[in-house]
């Protein structure tokens, strides 16, 4: 069993239940392999940890932005607690180390262990809550997840990919994208999209999602790319 006391360590914390820190890792796949373990998943933790993010991050937005409009606000919290940022916090406070997967959970590298790792962050903020109270999680999202925000302001993070696509088009040529599905490959139930991002009758790039929205986001991220804007 890992040892958890050197995650406390690291993060200067002391939990009064450890079972409650234990379980916040605890992914659904480890159960399977483990079905007689003593604790449960953690997925009542990331419900409850994804509630208590949010009214975190709201009030801090609300009480340190007080001249921004709320569809500001909104779009800022979207971005400081979006999967990517919540796995690459994770990930940079060593979460890592102490998942419990199933072996084959283990081998699993990208996409779903970035979900995994922003799904353990909401349920150890769940348990954080539950053992030591909310102002213990205001002190340790401040400290470790909301000093992104200026980060994420000022290189517009907050704004997707086909937002600031079009924004720049309309300002440098006057014309808005659009997106059209080129190829749809591979079977009903794992489909792939290839979109292509236009600028009038002009293709400008391509991308590939799981999804035609994943696909046009692709399109829009490599189009900036490739324009330089």
């Amino acid at each position: 069993m890992k040892d958890f006391s050197l995650f406390e360590k690291k993060l200067n914390l002391k939990f009064k239940n450890k079972d409650l820190l234990l379980q916040a890792f605890i992914h659904r796949s480890f159960l399977n392999e483990n079905p007689d373990f003593k604790l449960s998943h953690n997925e009542r933790l990331e419900f409850l940890g994804d509630a208590v993010l949010e009214q975190v991050v709201t009030e801090y937005l609300f009480k340190n932005y007080p001249q921004k409009l709320e569809g500001e606000l909104t779009s800022w919290r979207a971005a400081l607690v979006n999967a990517k940022i919540l796995a690459r916090t994770a990930k940079r406070l060593g979460f890592n180390d102490f998942l419990l997967l199933s072996q084959g959970e283990l081998k699993e590298k990208g996409k779903a262990r970035q979900y995994i790792l922003a799904n353990t962050f909401e349920a150890f903020i769940g348990s954080l809550y539950l053992d030591q109270g909310l102002n213990s999680c205001k002190n340790f999202l401040e400290e470790h997840l909301i000093k992104e925000l200026p980060h994420i302001i000022k290189t517009g993070l907050f704004r997707d990919a086909k937002s600031l696509f079009q924004e720049e088009a309309q300002k440098r040529v006057g014309l808005t994208p659009t997106y059209k599905i080129l190829e749809e490959l591979g079977p009903d139930h794992a489909k792939h999209f290839v979109v292509g991002v236009f600028l009038g009758k002009d293709l400008v790039t391509k991308g590939k999602g799981s999804s035609k929205q994943e696909g046009e986001v692709a399109a829009a991220k490599e189009a900036l790319k490739v324009k330089n804007w």
